[in-house]
């Protein structure tokens, strides 16, 4: 789903709950970015970044169904 910037503005100045799940959601994205940037990752790293995208995943979904009920 893409979102115009003006209307994602709104939404995280008006909704605290999709602020909290959008600051998540970055985070956990940052945090993949780093560990994709890692050669040769250990088990550890690998497992963590799967754990990192499946809730960004989740986030990305709630936040989805937040616009659409929003709609």
């Amino acid at each position: 789903m893409v979102i115009q910037a003006e209307t994602l503005t709104n939404i995280l100045n008006s909704n605290v709950n999709f602020k909290r799940l959008y600051s998540r959601h970055s985070k956990l994205k940052l945090k993949i970015d780093s560990l994709n940037k890692i050669k040769f990752p250990t088990n550890y790293e690998e497992t963590k970044k799967k754990q990192h995208q499946k809730q960004k995943l989740f986030l990305k979904d709630k936040m989805e169904l937040f616009l659409t009920q929003k709609r």
